[in-house]
């Protein structure tokens, strides 16, 4: 009977308080994408270069550079005018030309998939010639149609840390949305984390530093599910409802974990337990989880803590930068 209790308390407890609260819907509506990316088919039929094109659903991110490292500027380019949802979203393809293929979605957009709720994935910064690279995995209700706020936090990250320093938006993975038991499992973050492992190999497979994760509630679910299958050299936690993680070890990375959670931010009030796939494990700020603490008295509420002139900002600015 307890145990009983305890999964029902972390059902209703977590599916009403974990992640963002702008969504309010009567139950999630979350559906992560799958198949090939759109315009694949047309892709995998041209034989213009005279030799198979990579295969977008089984071909890794360094087999893709190693492909594009192959061809001539003028072939890049006609490929990505030709192909723009493949090459635009296919991880391993340089930074540039996956700008280019993106160009009607906006400057700096490294992703855009327009399915569904959508993914987007947006620069702040001099990312092919930055010295360090930071990813901002948001949680819960972005998508295409709420990204600026994402992305403001990006631009907000990347203008503290410096002109040295990248920061990417990464809404590359269907969110939970609203109320409902997306936000209590690890449904979705399990596709999430596999997007984002496949994300970061490709940034190392075009040859960019190893970046720091910047995990937002949700998102540190997911990044605590990609820790053992990234080249991340810091993973940063901030309002967390637990990272599926029993501590840092548990987690199997090399990075530098480091977690903030404030004294107003609601998620507080969420369990930190997992039972029957409910909920998401310890608090990654509990002295016994092992992670690095970090300031956050000054937040005032969920969503800040990339607010300009909190501690956390100054913080995490100095991660990624290099300087923590």
């Amino acid at each position: 009977m307890r145990r009983f209790k305890q999964a029902l308390t972390t059902a209703v407890l977590t599916a009403l308080l974990v992640g963002s609260t702008a969504g309010w819907a009567s139950e999630s509506t979350g559906s992560a994408l799958s198949g090939p990316l759109p315009g694949t088919a047309a892709w995998l039929a041209d034989e213009s270069l005279g030799k198979e094109l990579p295969d977008p659903t089984t071909a890794t991110p360094s087999e893709v550079a190693v492909f594009f490292a192959d061809l001539t500027d003028t072939q890049q380019r006609r490929l990505a005018q030709d192909h723009p949802t493949v090459v635009g979203n296919l991880d391993g393809v340089p930074v540039s030309l996956r700008y280019e293929a993106n160009a009607s979605a906006g400057e700096q957009v490294l992703a855009y998939d327009p399915r569904g709720r959508g993914l987007i994935v947006r620069v702040a910064g001099d990312l092919e010639n930055a010295t360090h690279v930071s990813v901002l995995v948001p949680g819960s209700d972005i998508d295409i149609s709420t990204f600026d706020r994402t992305a403001q936090s990006a631009a907000d990250l990347q203008e503290e840390a410096g002109d040295d320093t990248a920061v990417i938006a990464w809404a590359g993975y269907t969110t939970p949305s609203g109320i409902g038991p997306d936000l209590a499992t690890g449904r979705l973050a399990e596709t999430g984390a596999e997007r984002l492992t496949r994300f970061t190999e490709g940034l190392d497979a075009t040859g960019l530093p190893d970046p720091s994760l910047f995990c937002h509630s949700y998102g540190s679910v997911v990044c605590g599910l990609a820790a053992p299958d990234t080249d991340a050299s810091d993973i940063v936690v901030m309002g967390s409802p637990g990272m599926r993680a029993d501590d840092v070890t548990a987690l199997g990375t090399d990075a530098h974990v480091w977690a903030a959670k404030s004294p107003d931010d609601w998620i507080d009030r969420v369990p930190n337990v997992e039972v029957l796939g409910l909920g998401h494990g310890a608090d990654p700020t509990s002295p016994d989880f092992g992670a690095t603490v970090l300031p956050a008295d000054d937040v005032p509420a969920h969503d800040e803590y990339f607010t300009p002139g909190t501690s956390t900002l100054t913080a995490f600015a100095a991660i990624a930068g290099g300087d923590l």
